[in-house]
C-alpha cells in the first residue's frame, strides 16, 4: 500500500486492506521466524537485520518520491516507538520462540488488545462497552484455540512473551497524538531505529553467525522483510494513525486462526471441530470490536433548528480538528 494509493482510495477500503495485511501476513510471520531460527539465524541479529533492510529500502524509496524526512522531534518519537514495538515487542518474541511452544506464543500475542485497552483506559481513552466485550470474547477464543496444544515453556520464555506483549501495546497507545511523520515514513524510521537497537543488542549479547544460514532461512527472512515488515508493519502504523487502537490491535485475535490454517496447509496438521469453534469465537470478538469502532466514529445527530436559525459553536463541524478517536 503506497502513500498515494492509501490517500486516494475510499477510507473504508483502505482500512479493510490494511487490516487484511495484518490478519493474513502477520499470521504467517511466526512460521517465518521459526524457519529463520531453525536455519541458523540468531534471534536478535535476525530481527535487527530484517528491520534495518526493510527500513532502509522504504526510507530510500519515500525520499526519492519527495516525502519529507522526519524532523528532529519526529525522529525522537519514532526511535522511542521503534525500541518499544520492534526492539521490545518483536525482539522478545523471537527470543521466546527458541523455547516457547507455538500455542503459548499465540496466547501471549492474543493478550495485546487487552493491554491496549488497559493502557488506553489509563490514558483516559475508554473503549466502548461492546469493544470490551469483543476484547474478552477474542481472548477466550485464543485460549480455546490453544487449549489442546503444548503450552510448555521455559520461565525466561514466559517472561519474554509477557514483556513483549505489554511493551508493544504500550508503544501502540503512546503513539496516538504524537508528532510523527506520514505513516509510511514513520514506519521506515521506526524500523531503522528499532532494527539498529536490535543489532547492537544482539552483538552485545554475543550473537554471531557461526555458518551461512540455510536457503530456507534466507528465504524466510526475505519474506519477513518484504511482507512482514514493509507491507504489514506499514499497514499497522497507518492504522494506528487512522483508527482506534483497539481495532488496530484486533490482529492479535485473527493471527492464531491464520496460523492454524497454515499449519493444516503446510504442515499437514489436523483441523478439528475444536479449531473451527475457537476460530468462530475469535472472529466474533473482532466483529464486536469493529462495531464498537463504527459506533464511536458515527457523529451524533444535530438538534433540529428553526428556519433561519444559526448553528451554535457546538453544532459546527470540527473542520481541521482531529477526532479524539483518531490519531
Amino acid at each position: 500500500m503506497s502513500t498515494d494509493s492509501a490517500s486516494a482510495m475510499p477510507r473504508g477500503l483502505a482500512v479493510a486492506l490494511a487490516l487484511a495485511a495484518l490478519y493474513v501476513v502477520w499470521g504467517s510471520t511466526y512460521l517465518g521466524i521459526r524457519f529463520a531460527l531453525e536455519g541458523g539465524f540468531p534471534p536478535l541479529l535476525m530481527a535487527g537485520s530484517r528491520f534495518v533492510v526493510a527500513g532502509s529500502l522504504m526510507y530510500a524509496v519515500l525520499r526519492l518520491r519527495g516525502v519529507p524526512a522526519p524532523t528532529k522531534a519526529q525522529w525522537r518519537n519514532c526511535a522511542f516507538m521503534g525500541v518499544l514495538l520492534l526492539g521490545g515487542g518483536n525482539g522478545l518474541v523471537c527470543i521466546a520462540e527458541q523455547s516457547v511452544s507455538s500455542g503459548l506464543a499465540a496466547v501471549a500475542v492474543g493478550s495485546v488488545p487487552l493491554w491496549i485497552g488497559l493502557f488506553s483506559t489509563l490514558r483516559g481513552q475508554h473503549p466502548a462497552r461492546i469493544e470490551w466485550f469483543g476484547l474478552g470474547i477474542g481472548f477466550l477464543g485464543v485460549l480455546w484455540l490453544n487449549a489442546g496444544g503444548s503450552l510448555t515453556a521455559t520461565p525466561s520464555g514466559l517472561v519474554a512473551l509477557l514483556i513483549a506483549s505489554a511493551v508493544w501495546a504500550f508503544g501502540s497507545v503512546w503513539s496516538r497524538g504524537r508528532d510523527l511523520p506520514t505513516p509510511f515514513m514513520g514506519a521506515a524510521a521506526q524500523m531503522l531505529c528499532g532494527g539498529g537497537v536490535l543489532l547492537v543488542a544482539g552483538l552485545l549479547f554475543g550473537e554471531r553467525l557461526s555458518a551461512l544460514p540455510s536457503a530456507k532461512a534466507l528465504l524466510s527472512v526475505g519474506y519477513l522483510v518484504l511482507f512482514g515488515s514493509i507491507v504489514a508493519f506499514s499497514a499497522y502504523v497507518w492504522l494506528l494513525q487512522n483508527v482506534r487502537a483497539t481495532l488496530a490491535g484486533s490482529y492479535a485475535y485473527v493471527n492464531p486462526v491464520i496460523a492454524v490454517i497454515l499449519g493444516v496447509l503446510l504442515a499437514a496438521e489436523r483441523f478439528t471441530a475444536h479449531d473451527i469453534g475457537a476460530m468462530a469465537v475469535i472472529l466474533l470478538g473482532v466483529v464486536a470490536i469493529t462495531l464498537g469502532k463504527a459506533r464511536a466514529a458515527k457523529p451524533a445527530p444535530a438538534p433540529a433548528r428553526r428556519p433561519g436559525e444559526e448553528r451554535s459553536d457546538e453544532e459546527r463541524p470540527d473542520e481541521g480538528r482531529p477526532d479524539e478517536g483518531m490519531a
